[in-house]
């Protein structure tokens, strides 16, 4: 079983020493995000974890506590050039990519995957703006990762209000044809493998794949223990992530940013956030009268066949 922690929110930024817990305590509840009265019990087991995916935009409060993560992990790393306007909770970029680089060196490059997504346009993040920035963190942080993972501004993305008012919309096909080649270029020169994120788009002529974020394959070069892919049915379609468990809570995240679809950072982020005990089984929220537990079946998808060949 491979944990996600999470594309639902940042849990290495705002609940890193819950998420340590849950692995002291040896399982961790999650509820049902479309039947909110239904918890699993996942168990966190080393036995049956065969690795941590982590999403995060600032992981600077789980730096100090990978020690203690008895499993294999790599990180998905938000970095953007976007400012205050989009992304009002982050430090600033010079920060990030300082502390981008001191995750690459407490672990190492192939834990660490540089995402630059969602790709956006507006009046201020033009084409032009992008290729700049593109090429400039791609230089800054040469040698800290192996993998860069791009995506543009997808349908789902619901910016509703604020997306209007600021222009927010995703590149057309000319537009994504002048950033291709430009971004594989960069990133062939900086040592980035360039791969995209559940994108229907083929942009193989460019030398950029279809990615896998949640991947086996990662975790087993890490660990040097064979795994299974299975894919993630639940995912959208285009995915190539391998099958997963989100461990997070969705409108959770405090980070505010503008693209995002697992909730904004509003007020009700806010209140879900004052409900936060970094003892509880749960994360942001306490057993209620009739809310039912139950075990999740978990198991490890180490390839014993691939392993004794």
């Amino acid at each position: 079983m491979i944990v996600s922690a999470s594309r639902r929110t940042d849990i290495p930024c705002y609940y890193s020493r819950w998420f340590i817990n849950r692995i002291k305590a040896g399982s961790v509840w999650v509820r049902n995000p479309f039947h909110p009265r239904q918890i699993s019990e996942i168990s966190l087991s080393p036995q049956v974890v065969d690795g941590v995916v982590f999403w995060s935009k600032n992981p600077a409060p789980l730096l100090p506590l990978l020690g203690q993560v008895p499993y294999p992990f790599y990180f998905q790393f938000t970095l953007t050039p976007y400012g205050r306007d989009l992304e009002p909770g982050l430090p600033e970029k010079r920060q990030l990519i300082d502390l981008f680089w001191q995750l690459s060196r407490a672990t190492s490059p192939k834990q660490v995957v540089w995402r630059y997504d969602p790709i956006l346009i507006s009046p201020t993040y033009t084409v032009e703006y992008h290729l700049r920035s593109f090429d400039a963190m791609a230089h800054r942080l040469a040698g800290a990762a192996d993998s860069c993972v791009i995506s543009f501004l997808d349908s789902y993305q619901k910016t509703g209000r604020t997306g209007r008012d600021l222009g927010l919309r995703a590149p057309n096909r000319a537009e994504i044809e002048r950033l291709a080649p430009a971004f594989s270029e960069t990133a062939a020169a900086c040592g980035f493998g360039l791969a995209t994120c559940c994108e229907s788009v083929d942009l193989s002529s460019w030398g950029i794949s279809h990615g896998r974020c949640v991947d086996a394959g990662r975790l087993a070069a890490i660990s040097g223990i064979p795994l299974r892919h299975l894919p993630d049915r639940g995912q959208r379609p285009g995915c190539g992530c391998c099958e997963s468990v989100d461990v997070g809570v969705y409108d959770s995240c405090l980070n505010g940013c503008r693209y995002c679809y697992a909730g904004g950072g509003g007020q009700s982020a806010l209140r879900r956030y004052e409900r936060y005990d970094e003892y509880s089984p749960l994360l942001c929220s306490s057993l209620s009268p009739g809310d039912q537990v139950a075990k999740r079946e978990s198991v490890s998808l180490v390839d014993d066949q691939l392993r004794f060949f």
